[in-house]
């Protein structure tokens, strides 16, 4: 059972996104219906949990996931994101968001990108540096810092995607397909940092098609097909088989192997009784492999594999203090640190001496008491005539 399943909330939780009745119907130049890409959609997200959104292409995922932020507009129905409607321009603060296709300028390199978009939360300069590094180095990216991000794969792409939706500490963050394109280091890095994302009590909306990365990480799902849910609930309803249960144990000996399948088989038909070895999956077998080979790595000049979520997103402020703790010792949910109020700019007294060069004070009108001793001036003008050389006139 994946580890999502284990941090069911037992409690009613707040709840971030109310759906109801939602319709979206697309049109053609003339006002006609020409595709109904969500019809009457009801679900909610709670705090804290991961929800995924499930369906095959031209479900509707990224329809409602767009609906969602603001980007459409509903036909029929009602969203509410943190008690707001999605015009609510504050609440996208709160908001981070990786599209299905990253949108980033070709000729800014990965701090100029991460620093963009940060201005945009109008988030401060030191404030802004900070999480930028800590990004980078989360994302495998830091060692590209100043390549163009234009030449940058598609997964070296979604992964500085990534980061750019996490710049504002985001309460509700909303992945669309974030493994496309992504290595399976990577993918196993996003996965775990949906999971601590999720323990600090930020609310993770997961929309894909790929189910192994929903399977791992999400507490509840929606699966689309057509436009419409055909089936919601927790992972842990929706997988379990009522009808069989599984028996794990070391190995045994043949001779008590022999004798419990005898004493299975009197309740049980035979051939409904199957005896194997239990394997891992795919992804867990080549981590282990390349973890191995890791001790040996060769710097490279493309991405690299991120040890640790950033600290600021752990919840230890901009990582000034406590950036070691590893994954595994994230805490539990906690309060949104307040901001901190901004410093005076550190360029202030520079400005003043630029201002002091460029703009010259004009020189001290002669006072009364500098007019009235000419002899002592004269004097003084004769010394400096002798020390240049020059002859007296």
């Amino acid at each position: 059972m994946p580890e999502a399943a284990s941090r069911a909330p037992s409690t009613p939780a707040e709840t971030v996104v109310t759906v109801r009745g939602l319709t979206k119907v697309f049109k053609d130049f003339w006002g006609r219906a020409k595709a109904r890409a969500v019809d009457n959609v009801d679900f909610e997200v709670r705090r804290g949990e991961v929800f995924g959104l499930l369906g095959p292409n031209g479900s509707g995922k990224s329809t409602t996931v767009k609906l969602i932020l603001g980007l459409l507009n509903p036909t029929k129905g009602r969203i509410e994101v943190f008690g707001h409607s999605t015009r609510h321009v504050a609440t996208k603060a709160r908001i981070g968001y990786l599209p299905e296709e990253s949108y980033l300028y070709r000729y800014l390199n990965s701090h100029e990108t991460l620093d963009f978009f940060g201005n945009l939360f109008h988030l401060p300069k030191d404030q802004r540096e900070n999480r930028s590094e800590q990004l980078l180095e989360m994302v495998g990216l830091s060692q590209t810092r100043t390549r163009a991000v234009g030449e940058f794969s598609k997964g070296m792409q979604r992964r500085i995607g990534l980061a750019q939706a996490l710049i504002n500490d985001p309460d509700l963050v909303i992945l669309d397909e974030p493994t496309s394109g992504l290595d399976p280091i990577g993918c196993r890095e996003v996965k775990d940092l949906i999971l601590a994302l999720a323990r600090r009590g930020k609310t993770v909306i997961l929309s894909s098609h790929l189910l192994s990365d929903v399977e791992d990480v999400c507490d509840r799902v929606v699966i689309y097909y057509g436009g419409k849910i055909q089936a919601q609930g927790t992972l842990g309803d929706l997988l379990a088989k009522p009808d069989s249960v599984r028996i794990t144990s070391p190995i045994l000996p043949r001779e008590t192997m022999e004798r419990l399948l005898e004493i299975i088989r009197r309740d049980v038909a035979s051939d409904r009784v199957r005896v194997d070895t239990p394997t891992q999956n795919l992804e867990s077998y080549f981590l282990n492999v390349v973890q191995a080979a890791r001790q040996a790595a060769a710097e490279t000049s493309g991405a690299t594999s991120g040890a640790r979520v950033a600290p600021y997103l752990r919840g230890d402020g901009d990582g000034k203090a406590g950036g070691e703790k590893l994954l595994e010792r994230l805490t539990l949910p906690q309060e949104r640190p307040a901001p901190a109020a901004a410093a005076a700019p550190a360029e202030t007294v520079d400005r003043q001496k630029l201002e002091a060069l460029t703009h010259p004070t004009a020189p001290a009108p002669i006072t009364p008491a500098a007019a009235a001793k000419p002899q002592e001036l004269e004097q003084a003008n004769e010394k400096l005539s002798n020390l240049l050389g020059k002859p007296k006139e």
